[in-house]
């Protein structure tokens, strides 16, 4: 078989009835590419190689992982990309989409990673601890609303699908785990540029306990800084209004 790699977050799904969930969630929106990041044991692989006329490709980092699922699925020869996902370039050319139970200890730069390739990343469906995937799709005014949330939403119509137990995992995980789905939003939000959108809503969570007038003083004149908007906490701001106030910037 194989061995489990702590220093790779792995803890790989057992769950056959999980496996299927993720994917029928994943047919819901039609695709003809698709790549699965860290395969692992393959519990996931052997329904996606299934799918018909779709071009498949799998990244996986693990060399060992690599050998076992090129032995357990020959299909799979010239279809894994052996290298952290966070290395590569986008696998393929045109429209894709991303599935995975995503390594644990990377999964916000998978997301950030995802973020970048944005026009080509037609859909995701993944698995995250569960506190991270409840803070993709927090909205404002929760206390887990923050950086993450604002940054993925702005492009990304975020789902929670279902919570994923424990014990669906060998070995199981120390947190519970959750399965969203993002699709792109029908029109992101205009904005000054993208470069001072990620600024300006990094700088407010930064010292999320101030007002916005303290937390972002340094982005913008003393005159904007009148509007009551900035009496208001980071938390409290929606999107839009992110995407708005980026107009006022120095």
């Amino acid at each position: 078989m194989y061995t489990l790699k702590k220093s790779l977050g792995q803890h790989f799904l057992k769950d056959e009835n999980i496996c299927r969930k993720i994917v029928s969630s994943l047919q819901e929106h039609p695709f003809k590419q698709l790549l699965e990041v860290g395969p692992g044991g393959g519990a996931l692989t052997k329904y996606l190689l299934k799918l018909e006329d779709v071009d498949f490709k799998a990244v996986e980092l693990d060399e060992e992982k690599v050998t076992y699922l090129l032995q357990t699925f020959p299909e799979l020869e010239g279809k894994i990309i052996n290298e952290s996902f966070l290395d590569i370039n986008q696998p393929f050319t045109g429209r894709f989409t991303v599935v995975g139970n995503f390594p644990y200890n990377i999964s916000t730069q998978i997301l950030f990673k995802i973020l970048e390739w944005r026009e080509n990343v037609e859909a995701v469906v993944g698995m995250f601890q569960k506190e991270v995937a409840q803070r993709v799709a927090a909205k404002e005014g929760s206390k887990i609303y923050g950086v993450l949330s604002v940054l993925v939403q702005a492009f990304y119509k975020v789902e929670y699908l279902f919570d994923v137990h424990e014990n669906c995992f060998q070995p199981p995980p120390k947190v519970k785990s959750g399965v969203i789905r993002l699709l792109p939003v029908k029109a992101v939000p205009q904005m000054k540029s993208e470069q001072y959108f990620f600024q300006l809503v990094k700088t407010a969570f930064n010292q999320r306990r101030k007002t916005l007038r303290n937390a972002v003083k340094s982005l913008f004149d003393a005159a904007d800084l009148q509007d009551e908007l900035f009496n208001k906490r980071a938390e409290q701001l929606t999107v839009q209004q992110f995407a708005e106030l980026t107009f006022k910037m120095k």
